[in-house]
């Protein structure tokens, strides 16, 4: 009988505790990582969330980037911290890509995490740098590199990034002779298209938006099945001649796998309320990208089902890290 009992004082004093914990979660800084280089698509949406969740939560939302290896490498780090809620993990399309890509990582996307929510929507839009590309559509663009086998590249944030296969699964549905050029992040890859050293490029359009409405690139299409409201004028891939592409990439917080319902369910609640403000529903908007909210079971369901699709567009593909 004593035995039970202490049982019993163990598991409701564990309880207490936990309860207690989520209470006054968080009562010291939290960092994010962000598995990319700073100034790119997630990163930029890691800072607008950071702002606003230290602001509503009373304690410092730090961003920590840590680029490479297709976003492993930052993954790894956060799959490895405690469970206690003060180590996150912004994650985008390229979550759930990696693992098809990349042999013997020390994580599984889905059991080594946690899913907090899910943060946003957004297309790719395929770049070009007009001093080095003659052609003013996508049709054009095909042609152009089948003309000249292998002398135009895409660059990428990464091998195993979602730039990566927006571009692979175009080279694969349309037969064009691109050659692709990995970066340690988008911001990178970005530089050497504005520079000329490749000539095109799968870019977020929050990266893009400037430097098109400057003219020294230009947009040939959209990734997703619908027009982007920040470009407007730009036809998507369907429209534009390939018919079935349509591809978007999203972002998700996560936490490391054990991190208490209590704890998830607080960030899923103060998240959806710092993304849902009129400013950051603003300030998401003008760099490209669509707030989408979701529950952390819609999510896991989400995250799962888009595992399974992108690993049948790297094999179909035969994406591999070179």
């Amino acid at each position: 009988m004593k035995i039970i009992h202490s049982l019993i004082v163990g598991f409701l004093l564990s309880t207490l505790l936990g309860t207690a914990s989520a209470d006054t979660y968080p009562s010291r800084p939290v960092k994010i990582i962000v598995p990319f280089g700073p100034g790119g698509f997630t990163d930029v949406v890691a800072r607008v969330l950071g702002q606003k969740l230290s602001a509503s939560m009373g304690q410092a939302f730090v961003i920590e980037n840590k680029p490479g290896a297709g976003s492993t490498i930052g993954t790894s780090a956060a799959a490895k911290a405690d469970p206690d809620g003060y180590t996150l993990l912004m994650v985008s399309t390229t979550h759930v890509i990696s693992p098809w890509i990349y042999k013997d990582l020390p994580y599984d996307p889905l059991k080594s995490f946690s899913i907090i929510s899910k943060l946003a929507d957004s297309p790719y839009v395929l770049l070009v740098n007009p001093q080095k590309v003659a052609a003013q559509n996508v049709k054009e663009f095909i042609a152009e590199s089948k003309a000249h086998p292998e002398s135009i590249h895409y660059a990428s944030s990464g091998n195993g990034s979602s730039q990566q296969l927006m571009g692979g699964l175009f080279v694969s549905m349309t037969g064009a002779k691109l050659k692709h050029v990995p970066y340690r992040s988008s911001s990178m890859a970005m530089q050497d298209l504005l520079a000329g050293f490749v000539e095109s490029s799968f870019a977020g359009v929050s990266n893009a938006l400037a430097q098109i409405h400057a003219g020294r690139l230009k947009a040939l299409a959209v990734t997703t099945a619908t027009r982007s409201a920040q470009l407007p004028d730009v036809p998507t891939m369907q429209e534009a001649g390939v018919p079935g592409y349509h591809a978007s990439v999203w972002l998700a917080l996560l936490a490391p796998a054990g991190t208490s319902k209590e704890i998830v369910n607080r960030l899923n609640s103060a998240v959806a309320q710092a993304l849902q403000t009129p400013d950051a529903k603003k300030a998401l908007a003008n760099v490209g990208v669509d707030v989408s909210l979701s529950t952390p079971e819609k999510m896991t369901e989400y995250m799962a089902q888009e595992y399974a699709r992108w690993g049948k567009v790297a094999h179909d593909s035969g994406i591999t890290v070179d």
